[in-house]
């Protein structure tokens, strides 16, 4: 159940802007997540969306570049937006596109978008990561720290996009210190976002590994937009993982929703994923079965410490928010 898988600065031409109140660019500003960033901040400071596809439902009072973040025409949204900050949110997640696309959009592209923020001086950059970097593994610690390896792409070759992308957020972070960098990595997203995770417990019936039901941490969408409002504040910087309330046994999650569970060998589900993905039967590839295999938890005691972050959302209501569309 991978979500793999979308920040703030200072002007740099005329009077300073008081921190947290300059224009914030949003790239991924298209998706559910990030029109959810775009609705919680534009009443309080200028927004500039960044996305290439069309924004019909934008507020008003939001500009909308429509620019592919690969292309120059992202320079003179720098140069002429008066940028004070920046969260990235525009990581392509579609397991069906190929490995030169998700190369070329995540990472080439997120090394045009860190160009500009040094160029242009911005004084505040959030990345929003995952905590699936660090891969599901049957030897994982119950809770991983922000310094444990992040061995995702192992087994995932999707995930290699995701690290390397932390991996040059790491690295701008030490090459340009006057940017306040932060890396968040969030546990499985749920809500009405369209990911791996949501959409996987959104199935009429959910398959299990026989002998598996793994310790799980989710996080409803509007908890990782608290995190980057902590993330946001003035003089915080560094790598952070996000979770919500208490983890929970996959079965218990299923119990929650009101669904059955179907159990299933592992080698069975295996083969049998790869067909349906192969006949675009299943948008999960089999690399996803990990997820419902291995614990992959993390400790987000420093985000609680440093950042200020608290979930507001119960476990509960995380967990039935995937099918809260339904009744909308």
């Amino acid at each position: 159940m991978s979500d793999v898988g979308e920040t703030e600065v200072f002007s740099v031409r005329g009077a300073a802007s008081v921190p947290g109140t300059g224009t914030l660019l949003v790239t991924g500003a298209c998706g559910r997540l990030g029109k959810g960033v775009i609705r919680t901040f534009h009443r309080e400071r200028p927004v500039i969306g960044v996305d290439r596809r069309p924004f019909p439902d934008r507020p008003k009072d939001v500009e909308h570049a429509r620019v592919d973040i690969r292309r120059k025409k992202l320079k003179d949204v720098f140069r002429s937006g008066n940028i004070e900050a920046v969260v990235h949110l525009g990581v392509m997640h579609d397991p069906r596109a190929s490995a030169a696309e998700h190369h070329s959009w995540n990472v080439a592209g997120f090394q045009k978008l860190l160009e500009y923020v040094a160029q242009f001086k911005v004084p505040k950059l959030v990345v929003l990561s995952s905590a699936n970097v660090y891969g599901p593994q049957p030897d994982n610690a119950q809770f991983l720290p922000e310094d444990a390896p992040l061995l995702g792409g192992a087994r995932f070759s999707e995930i290699r996009d995701l690290i390397e992308v932390d991996m040059l957020t790491q690295g701008f972070f030490w090459k340009h210190p006057t940017t306040e960098t932060v890396i968040l990595r969030p546990v499985h997203i749920l809500g009405q976002v369209r990911n791996a995770a949501s959409n996987f417990l959104r199935l009429p019936t959910i398959p299990t590994l026989m002998g598996f039901d793994p310790m799980v941490q989710v996080i409803h969408e509007s908890d990782v937009i608290g995190a980057i409002r902590c993330a946001l504040a003035p003089k915080m910087r560094g790598i952070f993982n996000v979770a919500g309330k208490e983890p929970l046994p996959l079965s218990r999650i299923v119990r929650m929703l009101g669904k059955t569970s179907i159990p299933i060998p592992y080698t069975l589900g295996k083969a049998l994923l790869k067909r349906l993905f192969a006949l675009h039967l299943s948008s999960f590839p089999t690399p996803e079965l990990d997820h419902i295999r291995y614990v992959c938890m993390v400790d987000d005691g420093l985000a609680r410490k440093t950042l200020g972050y608290e979930p507001k959302l119960s476990v509960e209501e995380t967990v039935l928010s995937v099918e809260a569309e339904r009744f909308s």
